[in-house]
């Protein structure tokens, strides 16, 4: 179980590794890009891990993606549900891609209101 704490330190050590790659003067593009990105993805966890046990505050809109994604578990890409009078379309973009960028290494998810037209 992750604390506040950790959450503080996981983004410091993300402004440090972003830090030393601003500060870099290598004629290398890459330097340091696999620990930023595992630095994100961590802020990433525990952020999420914290939302999920109430630590920290969730906006509005992750709330509601909370409560579609509890209703619709299942959802595939572009499929629209009906919630609470309102209609719904689930989004799934790559959320993080490999250095060639040809291979997605994380996806993430997301629901975006659309209107339907009777």
């Amino acid at each position: 179980m992750y604390t506040v704490e950790d959450l503080e330190f996981a983004q410091a050590q993300l402004r440090e590794w972003s830090d030393r790659f601003d500060r870099y003067d290598g004629n290398n593009p890459d330097k340091y890009q696999s620990e930023i990105r595992n630095a994100q993805a961590k802020v990433r966890e525990i952020e999420c891990e914290l939302k999920k046990t109430g630590l920290l505050q969730m906006t509005d809109k992750e709330k509601l993606n909370a409560a579609l994604e509890a209703a619709f578990p299942d959802a595939r890409h572009r499929q629209v549900v009906e919630y609470n009078g309102k209609h719904y379309e689930r989004r799934v973009f790559p959320l993080q891609k490999s250095r060639s960028r040809k291979t997605v290494l994380e996806w993430a998810k997301d629901w975006k209101e659309v209107a339907i037209s009777k």
